[in-house]
């Protein structure tokens, strides 16, 4: 054979081809360029070259001559000279699954009668018991006041808002109660009693600020808290019959530890239904179900 045609990426790809098929160096042969090679646009219309090697005439006696060390070098096959893979080691054994060791710890536990009983919960501390009474019947032996430091931040925190308001306090020894009555009590109230509580709170560590003995502050306005209370106890009522109707647990709205104790009381007794309270505080709630 002495002309040779062969396809390639690019004219250098498609004579090196050619090359190799003819067995001659590039010094012996004429190469025509039949078509030459495009990328295309973003590969699309791509096209291969092609070229026409033919050997040259005049040196028809190279063809003998040429030497297998003269030749172009070959891409070595990738299969051919792929090394073979070394023996993988063995692996070693893998250690046990936390849920399998899990599960023995689990079997290998003692059984429920044989664990020790767990220790009862200290009592909470008096102010924390007294800070939790609901119910808003007063003592008998409340008295007026005029002068106690709950009455006096109140009646200067009504002042610097500018709020129309006329408040009165009775106390005993171990309590306050404050009434706040007025054009703005609505304002002092806020939504659900949020805004009375905060001032009930910061009225409570205003008079037992480096006192010994805690005294229990109550602050009430147009008689919010008694209304709130027969609200709760009303929906109490209705929502446990909604449990026992449907016979599915329902959950309350978050409430503060005054207003979920009103409901515990209310359904305490009641021999189809329990309470419980889940979640963190300011979100904790009162979860009604079957018992």
């Amino acid at each position: 054979m002495d002309f040779s045609e062969k396809w390639g990426k690019d004219v250098d790809e498609a004579v090196k081809l050619a090359l190799l098929e003819l067995k001659v160096p590039i010094e012996d042969v004429d190469v025509t360029v039949l078509e030459e090679s495009s990328k295309g646009f973003f590969g699309l219309g791509s096209k291969l070259a092609k070229v026409r090697v033919e050997i040259k005439k005049t040196e028809a006696g190279a063809k003998e001559s040429f030497k297998k060390e003269d030749k172009l070098p070959v891409k070595p096959d990738k299969k051919a000279s792929k090394p073979e893979r070394p023996e993988r080691p063995e692996r070693p054994e893998r250690p046990e699954r936390p849920e399998r060791q899990e599960r023995q710890e689990r079997q290998a536990r003692p059984e429920r009668s044989e664990r020790p009983e767990r220790k009862e919960r200290p009592e909470r501390p008096e102010r924390q018991r007294q800070a939790e009474k609901t119910s808003t019947e007063r003592p008998a032996d409340l008295v007026e006041t005029k002068d106690h430091p709950a009455l006096t931040f109140i009646t200067e925190l009504a002042g610097k808002m500018d709020l129309e308001l006329e408040v009165n306090a009775k106390k005993n020894d171990d309590s306050i109660y404050i009434d706040i009555e007025g054009k703005d009590a609505g304002t002092v109230i806020g939504k659900r009693g949020q805004t009375l509580d905060a001032i009930q709170y910061l009225a409570s560590l205003v008079a037992n600020k480096e006192k010994e003995k805690y005294i229990r502050v109550v602050v009430d306005a147009e008689s919010y808290r008694c209304k709130r209370e027969k609200t709760l106890e009303q929906l109490a009522d209705r929502l446990a019959g909604k449990v026992i109707r449907t016979r599915r647990s329902v959950r309350l709205e978050p409430m503060n530890p005054y207003e979920r104790k009103v409901i515990h009381a209310r359904l305490q007794n009641n021999n189809k239904v329990t309470t419980r309270s889940e979640g963190e505080e300011p979100y904790r709630r009162v979860i009604i179900e079957m018992k």
